[in-house]
């Protein structure tokens, strides 16, 4: 198993991108910490990742990113119950879906604390943690909009991407020294049912479709075999990289 005996903690990991990425860090043998402001769906997940291997578990911790003493809590949860963290993932994120001339400065306000403030907050009391296992890697969730200006997508949440991808390269360069890996994950629209009822619409339809040369949509799956791989021993030389799940989107 590829990420048999590491020890993983995955915001927004209740349901959608997140939970799947546990899913399969399980498959994959890994320890699974499921954080998430939403309790219930989140305990639901735990008991659906428990029987997925024969190593590590699953176990729910309550976070809410923007929050820097909910991190430090469940860190604490962690190093007592795992004794050791190996990966760190910043998934969670929101997007309100506004342009910047009908932004309001709250809605600003909010996407900059969990999208930007929230990942800020998860490396920054990562590091002691990976630091005492001899090392790990953090991962960020991005998208395309952190490396290009996509013009379905409003300013604010292609902003914060932006910030993401480059927070990401300047841990990857001045945490390299402590074997502390830090890459991000660039996928395009991801098909879930939520979009495909946004894909009712014809026209939203061939935007979506006809700027992915490979001609379909990520799955959840496609986004999290990503994780998979940049988490895993397999990764070990890959660092401060921005690894694209497109299809081919950003190749135009």
């Amino acid at each position: 198993m590829r990420l048999a005996n590491k020890v993983a903690l995955i915001t927004g990991a209740a349901q959608g991108l997140g939970a799947e990425i546990a899913r399969r860090f399980r498959e994959e043998g890994a320890t699974v910490y499921v954080c998430d402001v939403n309790a219930d769906e989140g305990e639901k997940t735990v008991k659906a990742l428990a029987p997925l291997s024969s190593f590590g578990g699953a176990f729910f911790l309550k976070l809410d990113v923007t929050s820097e003493e909910s991190w430090k809590a469940a860190f604490e949860a962690v190093r007592q119950k795992s004794g050791r963290l190996d990966v760190l993932v910043n998934n969670a994120g929101i997007n309100i879906r506004k342009n910047i001339e009908e932004m309001p400065v709250e809605s600003l306000d909010a996407m900059l604390a969990v999208n930007i403030k929230g990942p800020f907050l998860g490396i920054k009391h990562a590091i002691p943690l990976l630091r005492a296992s001899g090392g790990g890697s953090i991962l960020n969730m991005s998208s395309v909009c952190g490396l290009i200006g996509h013009k379905y997508t409003n300013e604010l949440y292609t902003t914060t991407k932006g910030a993401l991808t480059l927070l990401t390269r300047s841990i990857a360069t001045r945490y390299a020294k402590d074997n502390i890996r830090c890459n991000s994950v660039h996928p395009s629209t991801v098909d879930t049912p939520l979009l495909q009822e946004v894909l009712k619409n014809p026209e939203r339809r061939a935007e979506r479709y006809g700027e992915v040369p490979l001609g379909r949509l990520a799955t959840a799956t496609d986004v999290a075999n990503a994780f998979v791989y940049l988490a895993s021993d397999e990764a070990s030389f890959l660092n401060g990289v921005a690894l694209p799940v497109d299809g081919g989107t950003t190749a135009w």
